[in-house]
């Protein structure tokens, strides 16, 4: 299945994509796509709705309504940093031992195409393609790396938007860099992980004005989806409906020499294959 919700900011509608053209509405008994869905078996009770409406004709057409974020503000949006080999080298930095963990304000998560505005004082606005894991049940002390594929609900795109100076330069934790407001787009959809044949071999891209800054693959994933949600579990209590970000492939405006920055009216444009693509304007501090 493909899971989105539609509508305006803060009264979207959970759906199921069919195609680039239609879909089955599940409103009248999905609340939204959030903690309690994924907890108590939402997927496995939506499932046969979608296909018995689907097939009954059941169906609703796009027609330009916004796309929200695929899933409900989370419990907690967790981060692993440096886990594309690519990256890390373009990075300048070694190739860490075991996953970099950072969290980011679950008060970040906006709509694939919504707005996103630097913050004051912002000098290095960056951008960052990644693969999202979200999970589908309370996981915590995973006994092995094959029990973290039950816990996995579904990938997102997600672009996890950084202000450099922030995160590295005015010391503590990395969530200071990247945390802003409208910093992690995500959607359009959840594509189950039934509907993803090898999610190490997803390839993904970003482009800024239309010139192509980041193309890679999540194959060059340090440590893949199961060895994180396994390797987290072992420190905390993972939440259904809960955010990861896995890290992005090289082409990050940092890497550059000499590096770009976000600039107001910069257009972000992004996508996983299979996963669909995003589309952001990039505004001044408000």
């Amino acid at each position: 299945m493909y899971l989105m919700r539609i509508g305006t900011f803060g009264a979207e509608r959970p759906v199921a994509r069919l195609d680039d053209d239609t879909y089955v509405d599940l409103s009248d008994i999905v609340t939204d796509f959030d903690e309690s869905f994924f907890g108590s078996g939402g997927l496995d009770r939506v499932r046969p709705v979608v296909a018995e409406r689907a097939a009954a004709g059941q169906v609703s057409r796009f027609s330009g309504e916004r796309v929200g974020a695929p899933i409900a503000r989370p419990h907690q949006i967790l981060c692993i940093g440096l886990n594309y080999r690519d990256h890390a080298a373009e990075s300048g930095m070694a190739v860490p031992d075991e996953p970099i963990l950072f969290t980011k304000s679950p008060n970040t998560l906006v709509g694939p195409d919504d707005d996103v505005r630097i913050p004051r004082g912002s000098t290095k606005p960056d951008w960052e393609v990644e693969l999202g894991i979200v999970i589908g049940s309370r996981t915590s002390y995973l006994d092995s790396v094959e029990e973290a594929r039950d816990a996995i609900a579904g990938y997102v795109v997600v672009n996890d938007v950084s202000e450099r100076a922030f995160q590295l330069e005015r010391s503590g934790q990395w969530a200071k860099g990247k945390s802003a407001e409208t910093f992690n787009p995500a959607g359009p959809w959840l594509a189950t992980p039934d509907e993803i044949d090898d999610v190490l071999a997803l390839d993904m891209w970003l482009d800024v004005n239309g010139v192509r800054r980041q193309t890679g693959s999540t194959k060059t994933m340090i440590f893949d989806p199961y060895f994180i949600v396994h390797y987290l579990s072992q420190f905390l209590v993972l939440e259904p409906g809960d955010l990861i970000n896995t890290g992005t492939p090289p082409g990050v405006g940092m890497g550059f020499n000499p590096p770009v920055w976000l600039r107001p009216g910069d257009v972000m444009e992004l996508g996983i294959s299979g996963l669909g693509s995003q589309r952001q304007h990039v505004l001044g501090p408000r």
